[in-house]
């Protein structure tokens, strides 16, 4: 790991791997939040406020308990980002924190499970938005069509995807703008936001623990900015401000919106509702109101789904780029415009696959153990690296260590723990899944490095 320190401050046009480095801190940023706010934002309160027991004090407590966890552990992987800022992300990471060997499971899974899960997942959401107006058998046909969009603008450059990241990130916000000030100037109900804590009968400890679960999927994706980092301009002072100002930002945002929901409706009813937020347009604006945040909605995710096109991609790339990946020859070629354009296409048909399953709570549930596991190991990875490298240059270090980092670490477990025992046999099931998946890549890294190493004594 000799290299890893010296490319910190890099700003040169062109990465070791021939990728461009045309991207800023605008284009961090707006993958950042780009990612994270896709769906959960809208429809969330439901699940919420129905484990609440239709109480909204522990709902609105839980949004402000996961964002500080959130920061806590954006601030953690802002450190190992700075001091390995390599194309890949995680994977790199894990890889040259850990060994190749786990580095390349983590991208095995990523590949396979995580990046096309979420892909699937947010093309289904736009699908089943886009559905209103053109009809429900039309939700897998739009969801398709998302992602060949989105494949499409990829492949023309990593410009044009950046670009088109942050023109939608702005747009996604809109909405949310509008519901944040109207709900405050025009919401009607007079019940409390933090009265009750708890509905009746409702254990606090678990359904803080189901709250908190399902709350950090509405935060997830924010790591994926690591993946691009080889194509940044300046990745020692952007991915910092993206990964920890994004994080901060979307905090910030979820936690006002939601209590503008309640201005409006209070939780006992929006724990009925399939889609809280367009009740909450509908009451405000009238029926014009629901339409308005279904093509909200739809602008939201296309956005997070082009944003983990663009990181999951170079996931894929940068292992091929390293001989570790079947047919890795295939996959680290780049376009005229010099994009890893089969590594997208790889990962949009992979994604289109899974979007034909409709499922949009099925995919992001298979997508959460995986990627929880990996982030964990990065999270204690600034730890290991701050004991093995106290040599290094760290222009970025994480405050309050090693507080912040603890706090990480102790949510990842909690998530580990989560989703392998106590979310219910679908979970358990589902995660059970990803680690088949990784130890299938086990074997595959083992074929991979021989033949790797039969070729190299050739």
């Amino acid at each position: 790991m000799s290299n890893e320190n010296k490319a910190v401050e890099t700003t040169a046009a062109t990465s070791s791997d021939g990728l461009k480095k045309n991207l800023g801190v605008g284009t961090a940023l707006s993958t950042v939040i780009g990612c994270v706010i896709g769906s959960g934002v809208f429809f969330k309160p439901q699940a919420i406020f129905t484990t609440t027991g239709g109480a909204p004090g522990m709902g609105v407590l839980a949004w402000a308990v996961v964002g500080i966890i959130s920061i806590c552990a954006a601030l953690t992987f802002a450190e190992v980002a700075v001091l390995i800022p390599k194309t890949g992300g995680i994977v790199a990471y894990i890889r040259d924190i850990y060994s190749p060997r786990l580095g390349f499971v983590c991208g095995w899974v990523q590949v396979l499970l995580f990046y096309p899960a979420m892909i699937a997942a947010l093309a289904v959401a736009f699908g089943n938005q886009a559905a209103i107006f053109f009809g429900p058998h039309a939700t897998v046909p739009l969801a398709l069509v998302c992602i060949l969009i989105v494949v499409v603008v990829n492949c023309i450059s990593a410009k044009a995807a950046g670009n088109l990241q942050i023109v939608f990130t702005i747009c996604k916000l809109a909405p949310i703008v509008l519901l944040i000030i109207f709900g405050f100037l025009k919401g009607g109900s007079t019940e409390p936001v933090m009265s009750p804590m708890i509905g009746e009968g409702v254990n606090p400890v678990s359904a803080m623990g189901m709250l908190l679960v399902s709350i950090l999927f509405a935060f997830e994706g924010w790591t994926g900015v690591g993946a691009i980092a080889g194509e940044l301009k300046n990745p020692g002072k952007d991915l910092p401000r993206a990964i920890v100002g994004g994080v901060s930002l979307i905090t910030a945002i979820y936690l006002i919106v939601n209590v503008a929901y309640l201005k409006v409706l209070p939780a006992s009813t929006l724990a009925t509702l399939d889609a809280p937020a367009a009740a909450v347009a509908i009451k405000l604006f009238g029926s014009v109101g629901g339409k308005i945040i279904a093509v909200g909605i739809m602008i939201s995710v296309f956005g997070a789904c082009n944003g983990f096109v663009l990181s999951g991609s170079r996931v894929l790339f940068s292992m091929a780029d390293e001989g570790l990946f079947p047919k890795y020859k295939i996959f680290a070629k780049l376009n005229k415009s010099q994009v890893p354009a089969n590594s997208i296409l790889l990962l949009a048909i992979i994604s289109a696959i899974y979007s034909l399953s409709g499922q949009f709570n099925t995919l992001t549930d298979l997508a959460i153990f995986a990627c929880w596991t990996f982030y964990t190991l990065s999270f204690v990875g600034c730890i290991k690296l701050r004991k093995d490298h106290p040599e290094w240059n760290r222009s970025y270090k994480v405050p309050g260590y090693p507080i912040v980092p603890i706090i990480a670490i102790a949510s990842g477990l909690f998530v580990i723990v989560d989703q392998l025992f106590l979310a219910g046999m679908k979970a358990t099931i589902l995660s059970v899944c990803s680690l088949v998946v990784m130890l299938i890549g086990v074997g595959v890294y083992k074929l991979l490095a021989n033949k790797l190493e039969e070729n190299s004594g050739k």
